[in-house]
């Protein structure tokens, strides 16, 4: 997760278990607009067999479905699903296997976002990443004609715009969030966690490290720029940052949850 960081280093803000494993969120986000309930992402979903799961020992109860129901939705209420990208921890919760088996979407009601030039990535994948493309996760939401693709520079979002980055994959997008004229990034596998905020800390699934390190650079800046505060997917305790700048270069300021901020 922190590719070429010393472990020594890195395990003092999310310390390895005796397998070497850390622990990590799959932090998903519900924006309220108007009529509009938009859901950012929707974690590795629950339709995969055993063995799949084995590989990642989950724990907790939580899933995207349980999690709506806890604030009172249900999975009908979404109108739109945004996919940052199509990776099985980002997607996984968009489809479901209905009573016959059939994979159907988790959300019947919503419209299903990413872009076209990473929808041929991940439908071509390279075999590098080919494992984290799991066909069963998208397709479906494409036949079942719930999916549509985001122009670059556009959104079909009042409040909702959007920040390309492709060194970890393809067209990644990251959704920029105007709420009461304040900013929020959804920052998804750019910056996973607080600890990946230092510009070297680069996770070795990016498919390209060095694009990641660059654009690490010039988004903290916009970041900084435009006050935002970032909205942490994969960090296991905390759900948002603010940003610094300092002698060593833009750092995390404070660590909180969103409710907090709102």
């Amino acid at each position: 997760m922190f590719g070429v960081v010393p472990k020594s280093i890195w395990q003092r803000f999310n310390p390895a278990d005796e397998n070497n494993m850390c622990t990590w969120a799959m932090r998903c986000l519900l924006v309220e607009d108007g009529d509009r309930k938009i859901l950012i992402d929707t974690g590795i979903g629950t339709k995969q067999d055993e063995k799949f799961f084995n590989y990642f020992f989950l724990h907790g109860e939580h899933t995207v479905v349980t999690s709506l129901e806890a604030v009172g939705l249900t999975v009908d209420a979404i109108t739109d699903v945004i996919l940052t990208h199509l990776h099985f921890d980002h997607v996984g919760g968009a489809v479901k296997r209905n009573e016959q088996g059939e994979l159907v979407p988790q959300f019947p009601n919503a419209t299903c976002w990413t872009n076209e030039k990473h929808w041929n990535w991940a439908m071509k994948p390279n075999i590098r990443e080919k494992a984290s493309f799991l066909k069963e996760n998208f397709v479906p939401l494409q036949e079942k004609g719930v999916l549509q693709f985001i122009e670059e520079g556009e959104s079909p979002f009042e409040n909702i715009e959007f920040y390309w980055v492709s060194g970890h994959t393809e067209a990644q997008m990251l959704p920029v969030i105007n709420y009461n004229g304040k900013t929020v990034v959804f920052a998804a596998d750019l910056i996973p966690s607080y600890g990946h905020i230092p510009l070297p800390y680069v996770m070795a699934y990016d498919m390209q490290p060095l694009l990641t390190l660059k654009e690490k650079e010039v988004f903290l800046e916009f970041a900084v720029e435009k006050n935002a505060i970032l909205f942490l997917e994969h960090d296991p305790v905390n759900e948002c940052c603010s940003l610094v700048k300092t002698e060593k270069g833009i750092r995390h300021a404070d660590l909180f949850p969103l409710k907090d901020w709102l």
